[in-house]
């Protein structure tokens, strides 16, 4: 039998067996408890915000292995920030994230953003902002990308 693999976002350590996993993974006899509690212990560090997660089942065996993904870019963003969500209307500025948390963000997201350098990854983070109406360090995105390019500020 083929392996079944159940994709699902919840929020970092709160998985429960109700759905999306508990009804999928039941009728796969697979130890649903075991499952969920390596879930929250993978997903706990992202506490309050919502993470991809997949789950690979073998039913034949019962075997299974959980694969975490990384949160949004603007759920980090949000995080950091201590906000429920970005901006309404484009002139409301929500928030003023600094520099050194666009890098921690930027850090973290290493393996699921593109760039071959932190000052790329950087830009990109900045690029959200712009979207979610978020100023960095009392600028503007735009203009912090800017002037990052132009070498004014060092990442």
């Amino acid at each position: 039998m083929p392996e079944v693999v159940i994709n699902g976002l919840i929020e970092g350590g709160k998985a429960t067996s109700g759905p999306p996993f508990g009804p999928a993974l039941g009728p796969l006899g697979v130890n649903v408890a075991n499952i969920i509690n390596e879930i929250n212990s993978k997903t706990g560090p992202f506490e309050g915000i919502k993470v991809p997660v997949k789950v690979t089942v073998n039913p034949a065996t019962k075997t299974f292995k959980v694969e975490v993904g990384s949160p949004t870019t603007s759920a980090m963003i949000l995080k950091e920030l201590g906000i429920q969500k970005g901006a309404k209307v484009k002139e409301e500025v929500v928030g003023n994230i600094t520099l050194e948390q666009v890098k921690k963000i930027a850090k973290a997201k290493e393996a699921s953003i593109y760039g071959n350098s932190l000052q790329s990854r950087v830009t990109q983070v900045l690029g959200t902002c712009k979207s979610m109406n978020v100023t960095c360090e009392g600028k503007g995105a735009m203009e912090m990308i800017a002037k990052i390019k132009a070498g004014e500020i060092k990442v």
